[in-house]
């Protein structure tokens, strides 16, 4: 199991990882690692919101979206976010521009 990229079909202002093959986030789980790290999170059932720079949205499906522009620091989030979470590394450790 890995983490793929795909472009997103609108805006320009986002990188988004996506799991290979699907992944269940518990997110109750993550959202008390996230809190226990220090973070804000908005939970709307469905999804979690951690505001921020970047801000980072987790999805059920193990989808994360990271609202920024700047590659690097989409990587450093999935990174810090990964180690986290225990999450899979990126197959090819970039992403794609949204």
């Amino acid at each position: 199991m890995s983490y793929r990229t795909l472009r997103l079909c609108s805006g320009k202002a986002a990188f988004e990882a996506i799991p290979e093959p699907k992944l269940r986030l518990d997110l109750p789980a993550a959202q008390q690692r996230l809190v226990s790290a220090g973070r804000t999170v908005v939970d709307a059932r469905v999804l979690l919101i951690v505001p921020g720079a970047p801000e980072i949205t987790l999805l059920r499906d193990g989808r994360i979206v990271f609202k920024t522009t700047d590659e690097r620091e989409a990587q450093q989030a999935f990174e810090w976010l990964r180690s986290l979470l225990a999450l899979p590394g990126l197959e090819d450790r970039s992403f794609e521009r949204a």
